[in-house]
């Protein structure tokens, strides 16, 4: 017991706060205490204090109100808290307390700030609290107090996956994906902890929308010996059960990220995947388990394999048919020359044929002029196609829609060079989504004012829009920040004048209007949808 209490008097740090004639004179009493705001109430059941800021947005306290059963109101938002004990009984924020001693006529006040384990543990908690209630300020303050009391911050994108992997019905969502762009930004900026918070922020808050509201989608807990043959089959038949075990048993035999890499990119691009998405979440995964660690491995890995088996196989529909064709015929070329502008709203089988032509020339040189023919389609989006209302589901095109023609590039570009045999897959690949724009495109395009004078100024520019982006939809804020930092990571392997090609097509991106809902068109296409069903 004695060395109980020697060990309670040696963590606690009393501090004179006020005399209690003054307090007793005003019932409410702000005080400023070791550099910090505190305010005392003289209750029924005692004095209380505790900080006079309210957690929600910092309204002071002491201009709240406190009820006879000791509940402080913050007259603000009419946020209440239990004075006895910090409580929120809302469920949101805590409220810090103080213990208090009554010394004669004065109040003393112990500031000792908690150990280090329970405000790690507190702010967990509320972080859980906050991600369950996709709180976006909320989180923010949650990664903050991580962040000044010294905890690791990427424990918060640690738990953002530990609390989404099996919430994620159909796999990896761009909230990953994003999360490994972010923390390159949160590598390259060391110095700021505002910017640093930021990206840790964003993807966290990301997720907890993507899981909002959904239950657990448990992953099978059976493994088998990993076999490459058999989850490739496994993946190919939509056996998730299967591809997971063999995934599981991989695992367990010590196998890491990059042993399972050339599978899962051959396994991304066996089909015209999911839009593209299955490629580039690889590429995203193993910047995760990078950053993040190996204890990532498993649910990123179970989640992107999910992905794979969910995901749509456009090359089988009559669209995209004859890119098995052009597959085939990978080599066959008449001897063309890659020409970026040869690509330049071409069918899909056209531009697969344009592919297939100058299929004997180097991959890279291919890819190149690949990448900017995507480039030159973003420059010639007809922009007035996203305020159309009179047209089917499937001309529902926007600029999310070429963008992913940049970040399908970059992914292609690492993944085939770590696995050249996948080239040809990747380039035609490519080209499917300069076909499938095509039509949404006008006659000419205009580069001359979507031209920058400073590839690097611009830049800046581009990466400061993407910390204060101001987009309310979390998949047009990550399409903005992977856009970005695909094109900025492309520039370095271009000449001068392709870059600036290159970069004004992210220019006109940016700076050009974004729309994404239109309820008249959604109505017409629902009346037209039902009214079919009678055809």
């Amino acid at each position: 017991m004695k060395d109980t209490v020697q060990e309670s008097k040696e963590q606690s740090n009393w501090q004179f706060a006020a005399k209690k004639a003054d307090l007793l004179a005003k019932k409410t009493l702000k005080v400023r205490v070791l550099q910090k705001q505190v305010v005392l109430f003289a209750t029924k059941n005692g004095i209380r204090a505790c900080d006079n800021r309210c957690p929600h947005e910092g309204y002071p306290l002491s201009e709240g109100s406190v009820s006879g059963n000791c509940v402080l109101t913050c007259n603000w938002h009419n946020w209440k808290f239990d004075l006895e004990t910090g409580d929120n009984l809302f469920g949101g924020d805590r409220l810090r307390t103080y213990q208090i001693e009554e010394r004669g006529e004065e109040i003393w006040i112990d500031m000792q700030e908690p150990p280090f384990a329970q405000q790690y543990s507190d702010a967990i908690e509320n972080l859980r609290y906050a991600f369950d209630h996709d709180s976006y300020d909320q989180i923010a303050r949650e990664c903050a107090r991580l962040q000044l009391i010294g905890a690791d911050p990427m424990d918060a994108l640690r738990k953002s996956i530990d609390w989404s992997w099996q919430k994620l019905e159909f796999g990896w969502t761009h909230a990953y994906a994003g999360m490994a762009d972010w923390l390159q930004l949160y590598d390259e900026n060391s110095g700021d902890q505002e910017i640093r918070l930021t990206c840790i922020l964003e993807p966290v808050s990301h997720v907890a929308y993507d899981v909002l509201r959904e239950r657990d989608y448990p992953f099978t807990d059976k493994a088998l010996p990993f076999d490459r043959e058999e989850f490739l089959e496994a993946v190919e038949s939509e056996n998730e059960d299967y591809a997971i075990a063999l995934i599981a048993g991989g695992l367990k035999d010590g196998m890491q990220f990059e042993d399972f890499e050339s599978t899962l990119s051959y396994s991304a691009l066996a089909h015209y995947n999911d839009f593209g998405h299955s490629l580039i979440y690889v590429d995203k995964a193993k910047q995760l388990v990078k950053h993040l660690g190996n204890e990532m491995l498993k649910p990123l890995l179970f989640s992107l394999v999910r992905g794979f088996i969910y995901a749509t196989r456009e090359d089988r529909i009559p669209e995209f048919r004859n890119y098995a064709k052009a597959l085939n015929k990978w080599g066959q070329g008449d001897g063309s020359e890659p020409l970026a502008s040869n690509w330049y709203r071409q069918s899909i089988n056209r531009a697969l044929e344009v592919t297939v032509a100058c299929s004997h020339a180097h991959s890279e040189e291919i890819y190149q002029q690949l990448l900017l023919a995507n480039a030159i389609s973003m420059l010639g989006f007809d922009i007035d196609q996203q305020s159309k209302v009179r047209t089917t589901i499937a001309e529902n095109v926007g600029w999310l829609d070429f963008t992913h023609g940049i970040t399908f590039s970059n992914a292609v570009k690492k993944q085939c060079r770590l696995f050249p045999e996948l080239w040809p897959k990747g380039l035609l690949q490519m080209a499917c989504f300069i076909g499938r724009n095509a039509a949404y495109t006008t006659k000419t395009y205009d580069i001359t004012q979507w031209q920058v004078e400073n590839i690097e100024n611009a830049f800046e520019d581009i990466i400061d829009q993407v910390f204060a982006h101001g987009i309310g939809e979390h998949i047009v804020s990550v399409h903005l920040l992977k856009t970005a930092l695909a094109v900025r990571e492309e520039v370095n392997d271009l000449s001068e004048p392709d870059a600036m090609q290159l970069v004004a097509s992210l220019n006109r991106f940016i700076r050009s209007p974004l729309k994404r809902r239109i309820p008249r068109r959604v109505a017409y296409q629902s009346l037209k949808f039902i009214g079919s069903d009678s055809d």
